[in-house]
């Protein structure tokens, strides 16, 4: 007598947990997704960097080495955490752009150099700001600095190029390609309190604990909320209308065969 065999439940036409992602690959479908979330998204970093900048300026203690200018301590490692982040994110859509060819990666590329380098251009002058009073002066010509400085000047160069072709195409794959190879300075920024004498504190929050007054540590938690809800939404929304701008445009004409002669 034969035993009835069990039936395997079948996986044919099973939808992976990300597939309903995937439509947001389609520009129409990326805008309207984007509009109806990047308002809350921004709105949701608006506690955060209020509470966060009432924490640093109002609650947190004067440092006995350091002063007054520490309470610039939550803003600026935010937005340098921020500058680093926001390049990474952009250099790995530039790839995605530039393998396959996705017009809503090369929109979302595009849509993070003006945070990222604005966040950039923050963390340099709250630095400086803080290093006038503790170093005694606005600029050094520091390891962290000097590396940091060239990511900023790799952001504008990204958003240069984007600008200074009229063949979309070839402004996006240049772009890209600045993009990724910029990307290697980012460990240099990172380790180099480590790899070299430095004028510039080594990490202020390791595994072993946070060298910080509670407060303070408080307070660059919340910047650090406020900072990513904030690139989240312009980027979301920068990309949205650089779409809506690429699908405005006139086609560019096809060349013809008497173009050539």
């Amino acid at each position: 007598m034969s035993m009835p065999s069990a039936s395997l439940p079948s996986t044919r036409g099973a939808v992976p947990a990300w597939a309903p992602w995937r439509r947001l690959a389609s520009p129409p479908a990326f805008e309207s997704w984007v509009a109806r979330w990047w308002g809350p998204l921004a709105l949701l970093g608006l506690p955060p960097a209020l509470l966060g900048l009432w924490l640093a300026f109002f609650v947190t203690p004067a440092d006995a080495r350091q002063g007054e200018s520490v309470r610039l301590l939550a803003l600026h490692v935010a937005s340098a955490w921020m500058s680093l982040w926001l390049y990474a994110v952009m250099a790995f859509w530039s790839a995605v752009a530039l393998v396959w060819r996705g017009r809503v990666a090369s929109a979302l590329a595009q849509g993070l150099a003006p945070t990222g380098a604005l966040f950039c251009a923050l963390a340099l002058l709250s630095g400086a700001l803080w290093g006038r009073p503790t170093w005694g002066t606005w600029w050094a010509w520091d390891a962290r600095l000097a590396s940091q400085l060239l990511l900023l000047f790799l952001y504008l160069g990204v958003i240069a190029l984007r600008a200074a072709f009229d063949d979309e195409r070839r402004a996006a794959r240049l772009a890209a390609l600045l993009a990724l190879v910029g990307a290697v300075n980012l460990p240099v920024i990172w380790f180099s309190v480590h790899w070299w004498n430095t004028l510039h504190q080594g990490a202020t929050l390791t595994p072993r604990g946070a060298a910080m007054e509670p407060s303070q540590l408080a307070a660059l938690v919340c910047m650090t909320l406020a900072a990513w809800a904030y690139a989240a939404a312009m980027a979301l929304l920068r990309a949205r209308c650089i779409l809506a701008e690429q699908r405005a445009a006139p086609p560019r004409p096809r060349p013809t065969v008497g173009a050539w002669r």
